[in-house]
């Protein structure tokens, strides 16, 4: 198949919700790059799949649904391991569902964990838009404003590994703030893989406005050490402190050592930022590692909390080791 048409209500994966609808959707047989808006195809004989729909909403691929994504890489220490190979993705050749927010690409490795859009789909070709143009999603990432406000209060989540409460805390973070009187408080999942059901969760909270790598340009923050990368997260939070915020909540995705964390904290540092940092641990021994890998780079850890402080033992023994108050956030008090 060398190109064609697509129907006006194609479903679209969440990685492509900037991307605005177009009347007439043309796809050609061309190598699909990171972030390109890309059409695959679901094989007759698969079982369907589930992704994640541009609202959040988590919605079916049926057997021989056609349905648009974006190639894209990912590291999680939990999931999935995928890439994007070396020219992209080659039309009429299969690639793997790596995340459900439609990030495309080589599969590398998984988890035994049950994964419920991980399979095999053909790759059609690039979609393109009115004037010819292969559609990307860069090109309707957020424009960064002058007038980022340092002052502005920053909480920083930070985590010992992937699902370990880094958002839980952010968000008992964020009703903290709303309790104190602050309604205007922006978040930012700032490492990591795109999840719009992630950041609606902190509109549902209260956040005023809740951004990931989507709104700057990119599916996922991987791979590890990427070129480029210290400019996203620049772009990405002077964007947020431009805006008219009374405080900041930023989420990285993710463990300290991967998904370009360090890169992003590098950034911080560099802009002269001080976040107070809330880090959600594992166990104690996890936490202490934290603690002294980012003494190492000049940063203090203000709160722990997660798995490390479900019970009042692992509580008492994670703030002995590490001389830093632990709280746990279900259902706490007031964690500022």
């Amino acid at each position: 198949m060398n190109g064609g048409s697509l129907p006006a209500n194609i479903k679209r994966t969440s990685a492509l919700r900037r991307v605005p609808p177009l009347e007439v959707l043309q796809f050609r047989s061309e190598c699909g790059r990171e972030g390109d808006v890309c059409a695959f195809e679901l094989a007759r004989d698969a079982f369907p799949i589930t992704v994640e729909s541009p609202t959040g909403r988590m919605m079916a691929i049926a057997p021989g649904e056609t349905f648009l994504a974006t190639p894209g890489y990912r590291e999680s220490t939990r999931w999935v391991d995928g890439s994007v190979p070396a020219g992209g993705l080659v039309p009429g050749n299969d690639y793997w569902v790596l995340a459900d927010s439609g990030v495309v690409g080589e599969l590398n490795g998984y988890s035994p964990a049950e994964k419920a859009q991980l399979a095999r789909v053909r790759y059609l070709g690039a979609v393109s838009g009115d004037r010819g143009e292969t559609l990307n999603i860069r090109q309707f990432a957020v424009t960064p404003t002058a007038g980022a406000d340092s002052s502005m209060p920053m909480y920083l989540l930070l985590g010992t590994s992937g699902d370990v409460g880094k958002t839980t805390a952010g968000l008992a973070i964020l009703l903290a703030l709303r309790t104190r009187g602050h309604a205007k408080v922006i978040a930012l999942k700032a490492t990591g893989t795109s999840s719009f059901g992630e950041i609606a969760t902190y509109l549902d909270f209260g956040a005023a406005q809740a951004f990931d790598c989507v709104d700057f340009g990119l599916p996922t923050t991987y791979p590890s050490g990427r070129q480029g990368i210290s400019d996203i997260f620049v772009s990405a939070l002077e964007y947020c402190l431009s805006l008219s915020g009374e405080a900041l909540v930023v989420e990285c995705g993710g463990d300290l050592f991967g998904a370009n964390v360090p890169d992003f904290l590098t950034c911080l540092k560099a802009r002269d930022f001080d976040p107070k940092i809330v880090l959600a641990a594992a166990d104690a021994l996890g936490a202490m590692g934290a603690k002294r890998a980012l003494e190492e780079i000049g940063l203090t850890i203000s709160l722990i909390t997660g798995p490390c402080t479900d019970t009042p033992t692992l509580r008492k023994r994670t703030a002995a080791l590490c001389g830093i108050p632990a709280m746990n956030l279900v259902g706490s008090p007031d964690p500022l």
